[in-house]
């Protein structure tokens, strides 16, 4: 493997990989290999990637927790310019850290990318002026398969950087605003107890 240093299980989440890059650089800038199929194989990624996408953001931007329902993905994350903190959701039937969470400090400086298995819920918050967020995914967009969760539920307690922001900074789209709790989200799954 070699060029890349990989962090497993984060925070005891079976799955949720950092990738660090081994990145080369001197005084004309750096070079580094975002993705290898070999290496990322080695390291017990070996899904297939069949999409990228890109966004921008400015500060205090609030994406999230969104999931599939049908069409779930895989997802490889990272920022090429600014910084977010990266949350995702454990939202596996019958896993054992089912609604636990971690994040993760991505930026274009650290270089970080996150690895974020199928049917986990995933969001993330802009902490720098402005950030451009890039993913791959193991499966096509398709409209109307898009669940989410509360950012905010106490239920799962994802612990927000807020970096000098209050919550009436955050802007969040109309749909984010008004997603379900985690309680509501186990009712209507028949999984609440």
């Amino acid at each position: 493997m070699g060029k890349i240093n990989v962090t497993k299980d984060c925070n005891g989440i079976k799955g949720l990989t950092v990738i660090e890059p081994a990145v080369y650089g001197d005084e004309r800038g750096y070079f580094m290999e975002t993705y290898n199929f070999n290496d990322f194989k080695e390291a017990g990624i070996d899904c297939e990637f069949v999409q990228d996408n890109q966004s921008a953001s400015k500060r205090g931007v609030l994406r999230g927790l969104h999931f599939q329902i049908n069409y779930p993905q895989d997802k490889l994350v990272r920022v090429v310019n600014g910084e977010v903190f990266d949350v995702a959701v454990d939202l596996r039937p019958g896993s054992e850290t089912f609604g636990k969470w971690f994040g993760v400090r991505l930026s274009a400086e650290n270089k970080k990318q996150f690895f974020v298995p199928k049917n986990f819920a995933h969001g993330f918050l802009v902490l720098s002026e402005y950030a451009e967020f890039c993913y791959k995914v193991t499966d096509f967009y398709h409209p109307n398969d898009e669940g989410g969760l509360m950012w905010n539920d106490p239920a799962i307690g994802v612990e927000w950087p807020m970096d000098g922001m209050t919550e009436q900074d955050l802007l969040l789209s109309e749909k984010d605003k008004v997603h379900p709790s985690f309680q509501e989200y186990l009712k209507a799954r028949g999984l609440a107890q």
